[in-house]
């Protein structure tokens, strides 16, 4: 027992000699190309990506971002799966076999893999046509949330409770993207009949003018919120349409703050905002007592 757990330390320290240093430096020079390829790729996108087709620099590095990320995904597979095939050649394994063993099984799960191929021709379409990038918040076929991550096959979408959704590319019909340039603050508030309009118009734009104006908010602001129109006349109120134009991924923030200095407003200059009522009538209240009354006779 003790000879043969020598023999086989002793196997171990001469294979670690000779081909261990052999696996690792393989293993260590794959590793420092990735990380030189990776550096590289991030510096030609940086600089081959043009800088006037974006409305802000914000929208570039999402652009850069994006393509760096694939990119970089994809070379360090090819570089990977490289090494791991030069390996088991330097072991002795027939490698000829072994791709043409591949190739037959490629075929054989082509006709299984449609899908496959439909997700990654998907993705290289929503990369060269820009429809979205990481860091946007996107509506992907009824899930709302920010990209997290993208490949060629799948996209990582993160919504605002925290679930995360893997929405494979080829499923995605439809890409809403709610932060690409800028976003809008599209709001709509329910007065009553009674508002004078012309007077609803100034205090709406002035509250706009001031949030604009405002230091925390001034920043994430392009146009001022401000009068619409008059979108609606429903039974019981006038809607009335805001809008205004922020920057990518602000719409909700200047949204809740526009909400809070709205209804200030609306308190202070006595404009009624209304809700549904329901009046209930009390027939006993309305019906004359001598109506309800039972008419007692005595029979003879």
């Amino acid at each position: 027992m003790i000879e043969q757990a020598q023999n086989i330390l002793n196997i171990s320290i001469i294979w670690l000699q000779e081909d261990g240093i052999h696996v690792f430096s393989i293993l260590l020079i794959t590793w420092l190309i990735s990380k030189v390829l990776h550096v590289l790729v991030s510096k030609a996108v940086r600089r081959l990506v043009p800088g006037d087709s974006f409305h802000l620099p914000s929208e570039e590095e999402k652009r850069e971002n994006t393509l760096i990320s694939i990119i970089q995904g994809f070379l360090s597979i090819f570089i990977w799966v490289a090494a791991f095939v030069y390996i088991l050649y330097k072991f002795g394994v027939p490698i000829a076999p072994l791709v043409t063993g591949a190739g037959i099984v490629g075929v054989a799960l082509g006709f299984g893999s449609q899908s496959l191929v439909r997700d990654i021709i998907a993705g290289i379409f929503i990369i060269a046509e820009n429809q979205f990038r990481i860091g946007d918040v996107v509506d992907l076929g009824g899930y709302t949330g920010t990209v997290e991550g993208m490949t060629l096959r799948v996209t990582r979408l993160r919504q605002l409770d925290g679930t995360i959704h893997f929405v494979p590319n080829g499923e995605i019909k439809i890409a809403s993207n709610k932060s690409k340039d800028y976003s809008m603050v599209d709001l709509k508030v329910h007065v009553g009949y009674n508002t004078e309009i012309d007077f609803l118009e100034q205090v709406i734009n002035d509250v706009g003018l001031t949030l604009s104006l405002d230091e925390n908010f001034k920043d994430h602001i392009i146009e001022p919120p401000q009068f619409l129109r008059i979108d609606d006349l429903s039974d019981y109120s006038v809607t009335v349409r805001i809008l205004g134009k922020v920057y990518p991924k602000h719409q909700f923030l200047v949204a809740g703050e526009l909400r809070k200095r709205l209804k200030q407003a609306f308190e202070k200059n006595n404009i009624d905002i209304p809700y549904p009522t329901r009046i209930v009538h009390n027939i006993t209240d309305e019906v004359p007592k001598k109506v309800l009354k039972r008419k007692v006779t005595k029979k003879k």
